[in-house]
């Protein structure tokens, strides 16, 4: 129900866009958009066009030009002394519209991946098309607040009572999420998670997941989260989250055998470079000195 209630919001959202845009190619874009990433978890390649022609009859979904966004991605990337690969520009785009119609996103793939350039990316790309003065409500700065739930105990990250002076401490879930809402700029607030999905910490994030966007803390405290807020999650599978915890996020599937090994050598290999070049400059100067 909450993955069926994204496709009219997105669509709702599209038609607003001043070009014509008929209809049934608006939903099927989405359709596409919130799909996609689902059935590769299935290994299914074949399934979505035969799902698509049978939903959608006669209507074929054309090459979507994402113009100055596209661009821009690439810059950033070319900028970080990253090679921009079809296939990461793609995950990108893919990112960012998951993003447009779910305010929790998972990241999901192995290690090595990409997932952490994914956001990285789009977050730089965001802040340029700001800068240049695109007229999009979706382009903003972007703040990050990362953590590793994983690392720390259920206490040390939602909060708990000290038991001597019985006082209630803010854990840094609580604390990050705090110092989010607080901030009253239109700037995006990432709240990353990044580490292994475990069954009881993301159990809590139910609330916050859903509709509601409330984060319940055991002090009977409820923080509501802004528009401006978003939930990512950065994990390598997903064998010990519910179902429930699943269907309340939108997924994207970040998948090492895409990229292959060749970019992972040339980005060594320009960065490699510069330092050696800084270290000749170095020795250049320790020589040069009487």
């Amino acid at each position: 129900t909450r993955q069926m209630l994204s496709l009219p919001q997105g669509a709702g959202k599209t038609k607003l866009i001043p070009e014509a845009i008929p209809n049934s190619m608006i939903h099927l874009s989405k359709w596409v958009t919130m799909f996609s990433n689902w059935l590769k978890f299935c290994f299914f390649v074949f399934l979505p066009s035969g799902i698509i022609s049978d939903l959608f009859p006669g209507v074929l979904i054309p090459e979507h030009d994402y113009g100055i966004l596209q661009s821009t991605i690439i810059e950033v990337m070319t900028g970080q002394k990253l090679q921009p690969e079809p296939c990461m520009v793609h995950k990108v785009i893919q990112f960012y519209e998951t993003m447009l119609v779910r305010h929790g996103v998972m990241l999901v793939g192995p290690t090595g991946g990409g997932k952490t350039t994914v956001y990285q990316v789009l977050a730089e790309t965001l802040g340029v098309l700001h800068k240049m003065g695109i007229e999009n409500s979706f382009y903003q700065p972007v703040k990050t607040y990362v953590l590793n739930p994983k690392s720390i105990t259920m206490g040390e990250l939602y909060g708990e009572v000290n038991n001597l002076t019985l006082e209630w401490k803010d854990g840094l879930m609580a604390l990050s999420v705090r110092a989010a809402v607080n901030d009253t700029s239109e700037d995006h607030k990432w709240i990353i998670s990044d580490g292994p999905v475990d069954a009881l910490w993301i159990e809590n994030m139910n609330t916050v997941l859903d509709d509601n966007k409330m984060l319940c803390l055991a002090n009977s405290e409820r923080i509501k989260l802004t528009p401006y807020i978003h939930m990512i999650f950065e994990v390598q599978d997903l064998r010990v989250a519910s179902p429930a915890t699943v269907s309340r996020c939108g997924m994207v599937y970040v998948d090492p055998e895409e990229l292959k090994w060749l970019p992972y050598v040339l980005t060594w290999k320009t960065t490699f470079s510069d330092k050696v070049s800084l270290w000749y400059g170095h020795l250049e100067l320790v020589i040069a000195k009487p």
